[in-house]
């Protein structure tokens, strides 16, 4: 398959996404705070040297 038809294919097919943006924005945002959350247990609340 080129890369024209894919692209033609691509812009031609219409319906909704696979996985709901929200689901993905979601995800993202549990995995920075979880992030955040273990950063500031690793941390501690030390002050700087």
């Amino acid at each position: 398959m080129s890369l024209t038809s894919f692209v033609i294919t691509a812009s031609e097919s219409t319906g909704d996404p696979a996985v709901n943006p929200f689901v993905i924005g979601g995800i993202a945002l549990g995995t920075l705070l979880f992030s955040l959350f273990v950063l500031l247990m690793i941390a501690g609340g030390r002050e700087h040297s």
